[in-house]
């Protein structure tokens, strides 16, 4: 077992019973803790987590809302459904910035310029939070996570909710989210193809951890700047490399050999794992409650029309295999145009070009 796994395996057992209660003092300090991204899914876009110091009592806690248990039954599916439990935690900031130091990912810390009054009322709703059914949250991707469940605490106890989206006012969620994945071009199509329409709205809330460090520089609070303190505890080592494998290119070389093979067989399969998916992006609202995966207008790329293309391919009937490709054609056809302002039509665009030349193939097929 490595030495990472060993970490979360213990800490895993020290989570609930870390948390007490200490008297704040002139000492105290908090802060808003960044985590910079990482590789894998679940690192994409950082982490966020709230520090609680006191030298005086020697009390150095964290405060993590971006807790999940993998243990949970159902996992996977709770988590494709949406109604996943995450949970507020509190444990040693050591274990926590060592667990970042594995991972190699930067941590920076954001002292806030706050009363001692202030401090004790954060201090105060974090630990009732954390001892109660509070703790308990349903994760939503843009507007419950671990950042705005922090700028909801810290937004509570000061007045005037200071903290706010000074970002991204021309922007859209997904124009925000698209440059994060710009070293993982499958981690990025698939963002992208399954997100629906609502990511396509004007990024109004403050939800991603960079972005939240980002309006914490430039914040003011009773005249005065709400940070006054920036510090990088731990600076990773991290370096992106080109992979033919997962790039648009390796893409664009499959595609093409479905388009220049050009046999029943191949285009059987082709259309088939386009149809299945965009079924799936179909019936995903039906039970799904991410609000990010209605109205997936990917399905006029992604066609569930295709399954019936393929049938009727198989079946050798002519007539319908003509019928349904110049309608999945018209499909496709505005799907490009209302792709025309979107940031991920380049993502796409090796789908767009290789389903129109097999399309029309089939459709204009002479007798």
């Amino acid at each position: 077992m490595s030495k990472k796994l060993l970490f979360l395996f213990f800490l895993s057992f020290s989570l609930n019973g870390f948390s007490q209660y200490s008297p704040i003092t002139e000492n105290t300090k908090v802060s808003i803790l960044t985590v910079d991204v990482a590789d894998e899914s679940h690192t994409l876009y950082g982490h966020t987590a709230l520090r609680i110091q006191d030298a005086t009592n020697h009390f150095d806690a964290i405060y993590n809302y971006g807790m999940f248990d993998f243990r949970t039954e159902n996992f996977i599916l709770k988590f494709a459904k949406g109604d996943l439990q995450y949970y507020a935690a509190s444990y040693s900031y050591d274990d926590f910035e060592y667990s970042y130091q594995i991972e190699n990912r930067s941590v920076y810390e954001q002292s806030l310029n706050i009363s001692l009054a202030e401090k004790q009322q954060i201090f105060d709703k974090l630990n009732t939070s954390i001892n109660s059914e509070d703790r308990f949250y349903t994760y939503k991707f843009i507007h419950r996570n671990c950042t705005t469940k922090i700028i909801d605490v810290v937004n509570s106890v000061l007045k005037n909710n200071p903290i706010k989206n000074t970002l991204h006012k021309e922007e859209s969620y997904r124009d925000v989210l698209f440059p994060y994945a710009n070293n993982h071009f499958y981690m990025q199509l698939g963002i992208n193809i399954i997100f629906g329409s609502k990511v396509d709205d004007q990024a109004a809330t403050l939800f991603l951890p960079l972005d939240l460090m980002n309006v914490l520089e430039n914040t003011s609070y009773n005249n005065k700047p709400l940070v006054s303190e920036i510090k990088t505890n731990f600076k990773a080592n991290r370096t992106s490399t080109f992979s033919f494998l997962d790039s648009i290119y390796s893409l664009i070389i499959v595609l093409a050999l479905f388009v220049i093979l050009n046999k029943k067989a191949a285009n059987c399969l082709y259309f088939f794992i386009l149809g299945l998916i965009g079924l799936l992006f179909s019936t995903i609202g039906l039970f799904s409650f991410h609000e990010e995966l209605l109205w997936n207008y990917n399905v006029l790329l992604f066609n569930p029309l295709f399954l019936l293309l393929v049938f009727f391919i198989l079946r050798n009937n002519t007539k319908w295999v003509k019928k349904i490709s110049l309608i999945s054609l018209l499909f496709l056809g505005s799907y490009v145009v209302y792709m025309f302002s979107k940031v991920h039509l380049i993502i796409v665009l090796p789908f767009v070009l290789a389903t129109g030349i097999q399309l029309a193939r089939l459709a204009f097929k002479k007798a």
